[in-house]
């Protein structure tokens, strides 16, 4: 073994529980076995090894950073792979994202919840156990958002990363994340707060609870509908 794998192996060992806490952070709100879980924290050490492998300290990065958006990246590429969502599941998340696109051509601006729970037929009590159900098909990525955004209402850092690919693929790319930001400039004022406080200040849904003064439960649900939202308007982008 020579200094350079035993650097690296250090390494591993030293920023395992640290994998192991962003892999638990998802895995927490998913309704898999425990089976699926161990595969998943499997996937993430493989995150893991990726970020020290391809880490450059030149960068004005923290490893914590880099290491954190490969980590996920890597679980949730299994998760979409798989498509482990349930079916009634994702149906009711179509059937919440129509109904809010409807009422805001409707109204012209963000409907309420009673407004949308109205819509759909549902009680008000209803169409939260219904967000709540939807926490499973919450994940997205530091990665799926704009670098600007993140830039813009974050305090950490940022590791700005560029895919090599083609011209063409690039533009399309910055044009869809120019979009997608627009997308999330609109949303509901605390539906944004949660989405920065979760994603890029990596608090838990009980401590923002305690900054907005909500319960956990609520904070779920306005973390769930925030990317209701910004899945119908990334399916709108993309056509």
């Amino acid at each position: 073994m020579n200094v350079e794998q035993k650097e690296r192996d250090a390494l591993i060992l030293k920023y395992l529980p640290f994998a192991k806490a962003v892999v638990g952070r998802i895995v927490s709100r998913l309704p898999i076995d425990a089976g699926d879980k161990e595969d998943l924290f499997n996937v993430g050490i493989m995150g893991l090894m990726s970020a020290i492998e391809h880490f450059d300290d030149e960068r004005n990065v923290r490893f914590e950073t880099y290491a954190g958006i490969r980590i996920r990246g890597a679980v949730l590429d299994e998760l979409r792979a798989r498509d482990w969502v349930p079916r009634n599941v994702r149906s009711r998340d179509h059937e919440i994202a129509r109904a809010i696109s409807e009422l805001q051509k409707k109204l012209g601006r963000h409907p309420e919840d009673q407004e949308i729970s109205d819509h759909m037929g549902l009680s008000l009590e209803e169409y939260f156990k219904y967000l709540d159900e939807s926490r499973c098909l919450s994940l997205i990525s530091s990665e799926d958002l704009p670098g600007d955004y993140l830039e813009k209402y974050s305090r950490s850092d940022v590791m700005r990363a560029v895919d090599q690919g083609s011209v063409l693929d690039l533009i399309t790319d910055r044009e869809f994340k120019i979009q997608l930001k627009e997308a999330i400039e609109k949303l509901p004022n605390k539906e944004r707060v949660v989405l920065t406080l979760y994603y890029y200040e990596e608090l838990t849904m009980k401590e923002i609870g305690s900054v907005l003064e909500l319960t956990e439960s609520r904070v779920c649900q306005l973390h769930s509908q925030a990317i209701i939202r910004l899945k119908a308007a990334v399916k709108k982008i993309s056509g």
